[in-house]
């Protein structure tokens, strides 16, 4: 009899993780769906504003005014995909983030690696420092954003391999990094020409504007070679969310699989930051819904927050050729106003549950 209730027991299990996966695969095709709207909604607005049929046919193919063509896989379709790489690139770096270091407000920025950045291109446009030969001009900022975000995720790499550094540790020293490098930057703006002064500022309130295809591939080819290093720790970064005591129980190599997400979450924020400039609270709120809709196992989580950062960010987008009929606002500008309030009722809603 008791070996008939367990085998009972084992089957009603089996059958509600079954139920339970049914539900996140049905959210996570929902949350692509919505993607997908968002992205032909992107393409159809504009200073040219488009019927989503129209768009939609042109995308396939079909037949419509040689403008429309143009315009769309020529002008919009660049700048609506990068939208879609960087949200979910953003948002899988701080999921990341927050699962390694324990923290629901960690995200690529807390370790500096925005502000990094900034200063990079900063020296380009106010000094013209180039870390490239002079016929790669046109890649001088991008290239010393990245390599300066990079420079600072290693520091922060080899500082933490001292010993008892801390998650704690490690974030105290990224909050650190960012005051360091924007006095760094506020230096340069106060040296700056005007016209200088314009585009560092520009640059930094984030903007897809830039886009070009090449561009777009690479950070697309960058989120498309670390995904699998993710998914290939799922099990492991499941389990470190149980603690890290517990997770070292399993054989996990704590400290090694921390450090190893740190520099490929580095590596992920730095091409993309690189490329876009600054675009804030994709990497903090992006994981908060996946987290909300689907839960910690990163086998549903880490889509989920590649989605739910792409959607926001694409949304984002959106809005910013919506809000001024005629004008297009920095990306940075538009997340940052939709953030805020909405990472504000994020806390509020959380403060009495335990992270």
């Amino acid at each position: 009899m008791s070996a008939t209730l367990v085998q009972e027991g084992l089957a009603a299990g089996r059958g509600a993780y079954r139920r339970l996966a049914r539900r996140r695969l049905a959210l996570l095709a929902t949350l692509a769906l919505l993607l997908l709207t968002s992205l032909v909604a992107d393409l159809a607005l504009g200073p040219a504003r488009y019927a989503y049929a129209e768009v939609v046919r042109a995308l396939l193919g079909l037949e419509v005014p040689q403008a429309v063509s143009v315009v769309v896989w020529e002008i919009r379709l660049p700048v609506a995909l990068m939208a879609v790489v960087v949200g979910a690139s953003l948002s899988v770096a701080g999921a990341q983030m927050q699962t390694v270091l324990n923290n629901p407000l960690a995200s690529p920025f807390t370790l500096g690696i925005s502000a990094a950045a900034g200063f990079g291109a900063a020296l380009g446009f106010v000094l013209g420092v180039s870390l490239l030969p002079s016929g790669w001009s046109a890649w001088t900022i991008p290239a010393n954003a990245f390599v300066s975000a990079m420079g600072c995720a290693l520091l922060i790499h080899l500082l933490s391999r001292r010993r008892g550094m801390g998650t704690e540790t490690i974030v105290l020293l990224g909050i650190a990094l960012v005051f360091t490098f924007n006095a760094a930057l506020a230096a340069l703006e106060f040296i700056a020409s005007e016209q200088a002064l314009a585009a560092v500022v520009f640059w930094t309130m984030g903007s897809l504007g830039r886009t070009t295809w090449p561009k777009l591939g690479i950070a697309a080819a960058v989120l498309v070679l670390i995904w699998p290093l993710f998914a290939r720790q799922a099990w492991a970064l499941t389990a470190l969310r149980l603690g890290e005591q517990k997770a070292a129980s399993f054989g996990i190599q704590v400290g090694k699989l921390r450090l190893q997400t740190i520099l490929l979450v580095s590596a992920l924020a730095s091409i993309t930051v690189a490329f876009v400039g600054t675009i804030g609270f994709i990497g903090l709120v992006g994981p908060h819904i996946a987290r909300m809709l689907v839960g910690e196992d990163q086998r549903f989580f880490l889509p989920a927050s590649a989605l739910a950062g792409a959607l926001v960010l694409s949304a984002a987008s959106v809005l910013s050729k919506a809000i001024i009929p005629g004008l297009i606002l920095p990306i940075g500008v538009v997340t940052a106003l939709v953030g805020v309030p909405f990472f504000f009722s994020l806390i509020l809603s959380t403060r009495n549950r335990s992270w």
